[in-house]
């Protein structure tokens, strides 16, 4: 049976045929992604309670977004940091502690590594330009600039994508202190973290790229399918794990 993949949604304000109203949301690139790595795609919308649904799925994608909201990890708001979304902030924490727990695949996507960072006791910065001292990361609203990155040789990055890749972001923020038990496996040219690892995991990595915008390559979802493959089967990706509920069928 082909892996479940979770995937946190958006909840947005949507006007599609005579309809104006709140939706959940992903980008299609996302589900697109995962079905070209050989998953199917669940949505998992900002809701209480939503982290249940780990039970029933094989892998955790971590979406990106809007900003986190800077109460969580101890700051004030930036003059650039947008409007938080407290639903979203505690519905992918609790998603994500509970995809820890089981053990299952994690992939956090630019506002997922982010997620990621702060729900186990990270910072981040604000707002990048500040921090590096040019807009290269993030050049102009819904456009994805090319960055070249290098990746630590033995990561889990490293064996989808060789140790430098060119990736696609979008980001205004990005992880500063790091969170106990993260370890950086990839950085840009000017130094910024863009990818980072969990230790003690099969795997849980979180990319501040945007993986799933590559039409041509699906390598980093295929890394997180066939993670959640080898750890069924035992094999050398992880140890085996609990099987999802049986389903009716």
């Amino acid at each position: 049976m082909p892996p479940v993949v979770g995937i946190t949604a958006y909840r947005e304000r949507v006007a599609y045929g005579v309809w104006d109203q709140h939706v959940a949301m992903v980008p299609g690139t996302y589900p697109d992604a995962v079905v070209a790595a050989g998953g199917v795609p669940v949505l998992l919308p900002a809701a209480p309670g939503v982290e249940a649904a780990v039970d029933r799925i094989d892998a955790l994608v971590l979406a990106g977004g809007p900003d986190v909201d800077p109460a969580r990890y101890g700051a004030a708001p930036h003059p650039a940091t947008g409007a938080p979304r407290p639903e979203r902030d505690a519905a992918e924490t609790a998603t994500l502690h509970r995809a820890l727990a089981r053990g299952i695949p994690v992939l956090g996507v630019c506002r997922g590594a982010q997620v990621l960072n702060v729900a186990l006791g990270g910072t981040l910065v604000q707002h990048v330009p500040d921090a590096v001292g040019h807009t290269g990361h993030n050049p102009s609203p819904g456009v994805f600039a090319p960055t070249t990155v290098a990746l630590t040789p033995g990561s889990r990055v490293a064996a989808a994508l060789g140790t430098a890749a060119t990736v696609l972001c979008h980001h205004h923020q990005a992880l500063d202190r790091l969170a106990d038990g993260l370890t950086v496996t990839g950085r840009a040219a000017d130094g910024l973290v863009e990818a980072v690892e969990l230790a003690g995991h099969p795997f849980v990595v979180g990319v501040q790229w945007h993986p799933e915008e590559d039409a041509t390559d699906h390598r980093l979802m295929d890394e997180l399918v066939r993670a959640v493959r080898a750890a069924s089967s035992g094999g050398a990706a992880g140890t085996p794990r609990p099987g999802r509920r049986d389903r009716p069928a």
